[in-house]
């Protein structure tokens, strides 16, 4: 088991987050994923190819060149067939979705949950607000690719300033939500790391804007006093549902890719009551852990098709023209 100290429990407590190393062994916990996304970029790439949107696809390069060269022709990737949850809009019983066996994996790590289980508490619930985040570096789009930094997701995206607790509904508001945001591949400054605002975990929620990412006005936070926190592949940074963060542009010549997953202590409300979580850990209950992947499948295979057919519930909060928006 991967034990904290007491001077990381205290730094999570005192500061709202922790930066933990080598939870992961990215060499043998990410083969299997690693592979997963190998295939679906080269579906994808093939559907590019027959759409006449690229002219050229070379499956022997690296994950990441592939990547860059897909984006270079095309001046994009769509991200939803690589991504662990559903879209907030348009859901169809096609609507593509990365459903694993090395995500579900990922979920369920056993070392990632131990240090989960030292933070919320032995009843640990997957919490189905969760996404890849795959990053080119930002020469490879260009001026044109300007507005993708903001869109959501996006192959080039920079996530602006918010709190986690600001994409659920206000049904999970009591929710002790943790965030464990794990990169898959190095995560240093040029990479676009991300960034945190230390003990801004004790402001509570802030009001944030959908502009057209869901933000935290700039001049609503001392954005000088932001702390990046460059990790290696592997390592994961553990922030509460209330710690303010963003992104680093990638000013590397790598892609950047990671997964933001969360937790919370089974019983309370997710925020996502339309999509599936589970059970990862329980002392109180073991049979009640999910353990089967083809049952995992179904979950979100389930709410897929019921949310084709009634719709999507509005998780926002809130509008533009809130009054901290002007």
């Amino acid at each position: 088991m991967k034990v904290l100290t007491q001077e990381q429990l205290d730094h999570f407590h005192d500061q709202g987050y922790l930066a933990v190393e080598d939870v992961f062994d990215p060499d043998v916990d990410f083969k299997v994923l690693k592979q997963e996304y190998s295939d679906i970029l080269d579906k994808s790439a093939a559907e590019m190819l027959a759409g006449r949107q690229i002219d050229s696809y070379d499956p022997a390069l690296p994950f990441g060149e592939r990547v860059m060269d897909v984006v270079k022709q095309a001046g994009d990737l769509p991200l939803q067939p690589f991504d662990i949850s559903l879209p907030q809009r348009a859901v169809s019983k096609d609507t593509p979705m990365y459903l694993g066996r090395g995500g579900f994996e990922l979920l369920r790590h056993e070392p990632l949950i131990d240090v989960v289980e030292q933070l919320i508490g032995p009843e640990v619930y997957s919490n189905p607000v969760q996404h890849i985040r795959m990053k080119v570096p930002m020469r490879i789009v260009g001026a044109t690719g300007a507005a993708n930094m903001l869109g959501s997701p996006g192959i080039a995206q920079r996530t602006l300033w918010h709190q986690d607790n600001a994409v659920v509904t206000t049904d999970a508001d009591e929710t002790e939500m943790l965030t464990a945001w794990v990169p898959v591949t190095d995560a240093t400054i040029d990479h676009g790391c991300l960034g945190v605002l230390p003990g801004s975990h004790r402001w509570n929620l802030m009001g944030h804007c959908p502009m057209p990412q869901l933000a935290i006005p700039d001049n609503l936070i001392e954005t000088e006093k932001a702390k990046p926190i460059p990790l290696r592949a592997g390592s994961v940074l553990f922030m509460t549902r209330y710690t303010a963060h963003m992104s680093l542009p990638n000013l590397s010549n790598e892609v950047r890719w990671s997964f933001d997953l969360r937790y919370q202590p089974t019983g309370q409300p997710t925020g996502r009551k339309a999509f599936p979580g589970f059970v990862v850990r329980s002392n109180a209950r073991p049979e009640s852990v999910l353990s089967d992947h083809g049952e995992w499948v179904s979950l979100w295979e389930r709410a897929r098709d019921k949310l084709a057919e009634n719709g999507l519930p509005k998780f926002h909060r809130w509008e533009a023209d809130a009054p901290w928006c002007a």
